[in-house]
């Protein structure tokens, strides 16, 4: 009787920690939080170009780890030269890993691009949309895309960490945006 207990008491230990270690390897890292926003509809100045679409962003959060510095009181004692016992409490550094929580804000941008007049003169055949993404650090870059057929294009880009971002609807040649900007439209705010 005391063989078969055990058995089925190893049997239980051993569930329990097939069971608690893919809980226990997924707690450095959390599921996302995803939010969607739709933005538009943006037109150029003279219409004949429309922007529209959503922005999704997740949430994904992760633990990382650093070397902090903290002190503990310690008591320092020496002898003299005549034998007397002398203490003095001091500072001592010491260093600790330490664990926080970071967050990454992934988003992905779609986009549907219009333009409504693409024959007549070469110059303004084209829709074109500029985004202007701002990040948390103060850095920004630009993405552009063109439609110079007719109907509708959609388009899409992914980034991490944005702050703002904007579009410009314009209308312009197969090479860039030439003339009718919208101005800078918000599309996403953190």
């Amino acid at each position: 009787m005391r063989f078969v207990s055990r058995i089925l008491t190893g049997a239980a230990i051993a569930t329990a920690v097939a069971v608690g270690a893919p809980v226990a390897a997924s707690a450095a890292t959390t599921g996302a939080a995803t939010t969607g926003t739709s933005w538009g509809a943006y037109h150029s100045s003279d219409h004949k170009a429309q922007a529209s679409g959503q922005v999704d962003v997740a949430k994904k959060s992760y633990k990382t780890w650093h070397w902090e510095t903290f002190y503990k009181k310690v008591q320092v004692c020496w002898k003299d030269k005549h034998g007397n016992e002398h203490c003095v409490w001091k500072k001592k550094p010491y260093k600790k890993k330490v664990w926080t929580w970071k967050h990454d804000f992934f988003f992905t941008v779609d986009s549907t691009l219009t333009n409504h007049k693409w024959w007549g003169k070469k110059k303004y055949v084209c829709a074109w949309e500029t985004f202007k993404v701002i990040n948390h650090d103060g850095s920004a870059y630009l993405k552009s895309f063109k439609n110079c057929g007719k109907g509708d294009a959609d388009y899409s880009f992914s980034g991490k960490n944005a702050k703002h971002i904007y579009v410009d609807v314009s209308r312009g040649s197969y090479n860039g945006p030439k003339g009718f900007h919208s101005g800078w439209k918000a599309v996403y705010h953190a």
